[in-house]
């Protein structure tokens, strides 16, 4: 269940939205064999005078920041960003300097689910 929150510079076509958080799905059910249904996507446009970045930035910036839950190793995560950074170039031209990730895997101790602890749950799910 990634939750997957994405900040770009305002001004881009509903096209190019749906097409980026759509390879940002894709490259989850691909490398952590996400359900295709299992979608928690958040999209941010900033003004431009708000979306401070370096100068070499172009208008295609894009910060990702993803919540997984934790296990996952230090090879799946580098496939998920090479993934990440494959599609977004392949589909909409984003050039690899344009693009940000953070990835965050807190415990599930720090998961809310239906009011409790996602590790009281009994939760479980494929750690590759």
């Amino acid at each position: 269940m990634p939750l997957v929150k994405i900040e770009i510079v305002k001004g881009h076509s509903e096209e190019y939205k749906h097409t980026l958080m759509d390879a940002l799905h894709q490259a989850m059910v691909t490398i952590l064999q996400t359900p295709e249904g299992d979608r928690y996507q958040r999209l941010y446009e900033v003004e431009e005078q708000y979306f401070k970045r370096a100068p070499s930035k172009t208008n295609k910036f894009v910060l990702i920041e993803v919540n997984l839950f934790p296990g996952r190793s230090k090879e799946i995560k580098r496939n998920l960003i090479f993934e990440i950074v494959r599609l977004l170039g392949e589909k909409l031209e984003i050039a690899p300097s344009d693009i940000f990730i953070v990835l965050h895997d807190p415990h599930l101790d720090n998961w809310g689910q239906r009011g409790d602890q996602v590790s009281e749950l009994g939760v479980t799910y494929k750690v590759q």
